[in-house]
């Protein structure tokens, strides 16, 4: 790709954060309007997790699939094939009559989301070849999310409240088509130089282990232990499958070796982690505020603003933490925050007084905001860049995983707690476990940020790009 002037880049990544905006715009304002939805579609709460899982369980299977796609047919072709594909999926989604169709609709949604935020993140690091460049870049594209979990809540609850919740998918249509005239005329194509075969068995493999984990998670509560059994093992039979099968491939979906990386293999984790408990933190969030105090859409989205305003600011902020001093510093922050908010809830009960629901709020928010732009450095930058859609994929599967699985397990929870009991009576207790879920997820990100930043784990990241490069080069020579 050819070198842009500072203000096409700019530019460019300003197209590139529209992308993110409508995608996560989509899940802050679909959480708000749950209550909404569960009332007109007559929704259980395992319906309610399936239109939050149905979409990011797609997301996750496919956005490495879209990102080794983008390396090799061009990056900008299948970004704006995205752009299409989710608008006609957000019109649908507005068009729904019932939740089954609600959730199939929510899926073609899925299918343009997953080529578009691996596609941007891997346009802006091929954009921003400086270091310290990238780096305030991701910052940026770190404050879109929290500009999203702002404007989100606002523009949902008022949405919802004065229109109906279909309207939440309409915000959609004028930004995807903003978003694909501007990336037409500005946005330059680019590919990788060396196009890596489809791997239509890892594919599969991929598809079977999220799609029965998540569908055993959620269901169990409603199913019972023995009927979601078999969907369990089909998880682990596609997880040794993978295993098995993708290191004897020379061009693999997942290439395992990026894992021989510890700081690439702390932020996946630390992805997962974090994003775990922003789905578990926003279900439980949404459902507490509207089906147990009682507010409407719109006051339940401008509480949620505690959350959003430290998102927004803290963001950027990291960004250039990250590029100045590194990423343990970001992570360390992020882990003490969301580990603070979650103990909060789970052991002090904050939800139940004003005061202490808000400080759960700010802490979590600033927890989150410091977290994003670590996460994507320490991914995309100890990996050769001929690869970086493909690690840019990976990084952004395990941010969807971790959203699905926080979803679905705390739903879990809070379905087996609250049984047949009036919600009101049995919110709280119910939801005292998927709590103490997201502490440890909180926890995990800080001890992952303290094992994974120091010197020995960038010597690995060090030795796991030349590695990587080398075997480029030799398939190369071969070829």
């Amino acid at each position: 790709m050819p070198e842009l002037s500072h203000r096409r880049r700019l530019l460019v990544l300003a197209i590139c954060c529209m992308s993110l905006l409508i995608v996560s715009l989509d899940n802050t304002v679909l959480n708000v309007a749950l209550p909404s939805m569960q009332r007109d579609l007559h929704a259980t709460t395992s319906g309610l997790q399936w239109t939050i899982d149905a979409y990011t369980l797609v997301l996750a299977s496919l956005l490495m699939l879209a990102g080794s796609t983008a390396d090799r047919i061009g990056r900008k072709r299948v970004f704006m094939a995205g752009l299409v594909v989710f608008s006609i999926g957000s019109l649908l989604c507005s068009l729904a009559p019932n939740l089954s169709l609600l959730v199939v609709f929510r899926m073609v949604q899925a299918v343009g989301g997953s080529m578009l935020n691996p596609v941007a993140m891997s346009i802006i690091t091929n954009t921003f070849t400086d270091a310290r460049e990238r780096a305030r870049a991701i910052g940026v594209w770190g404050a879109v999310v929290g500009i999203s979990m702002a404007a989100g809540p606002l523009v949902g609850g008022l949405l919802v409240q004065s229109v109906s919740w279909r309207s939440i998918f309409w915000i959609n249509l004028p930004v995807g088509l903003a978003a694909l005239l501007l990336t037409l005329r500005f946005v330059p194509e680019s590919r990788a130089p060396k196009a890596r075969r489809p791997d239509p068995v890892g594919q599969l493999l991929v598809i079977a282990l999220f799609g029965s984990l998540t569908y055993a998670i959620i269901e169990a509560p409603d199913s019972g232990a023995t009927a979601v059994a078999p969907f369990f093992a089909v998880a682990v039979a596609a997880l040794l499958g993978l295993l098995w099968y993708e290191p004897r491939r020379t061009e693999p979906l997942i290439d395992l070796r990026f894992f021989r990386s510890a700081p690439f293999s702390g932020a996946t984790v630390i992805a997962v982690s974090a994003f775990a408990a922003l789905g578990g933190f926003l279900f439980l969030s949404t459902l507490y505020l509207q089906n147990v105090r009682g507010l409407n859409a719109l006051h339940a989205g401008l509480w949620m603003l505690p959350m959003a305003a430290p998102t927004f600011l803290c963001a950027p902020l990291s960004g250039r933490l990250v590029g100045s001093r590194g990423p343990r510093l970001p992570l360390l922050i992020a882990g003490t925050a969301m580990t603070a908010s979650g103990a909060l809830f789970a052991a002090f009960e904050a939800e139940t007084s004003n005061a202490t629901l808000l400080v759960g709020y700010v802490l979590f928010g600033i927890g989150f905001g410091f977290v994003n732009a670590p996460i994507t450095n320490t991914a995309v930058s100890g990996m050769p860049r001929a690869q970086a859609g493909v690690a840019a994929a990976v990084a952004s599967t395990s941010r969807q995983l971790g959203q699905t699985l926080g979803v679905a397990v705390v739903g879990a929870v809070l379905a087996s707690g609250i049984g047949s009991s009036p919600m009101k009576q049995a919110f709280v207790s119910a939801a005292r476990p998927g709590w103490w879920i997201l502490t440890a997820c909180g926890l995990a990100v800080l001890l992952l940020g303290l094992l994974t930043s120091g010197h020995w784990a960038h010597r690995t990241a060090e030795r796991t790009a030349e590695s990587l490069e080398s075997a480029e080069i030799r398939q190369t020579v071969g070829a």
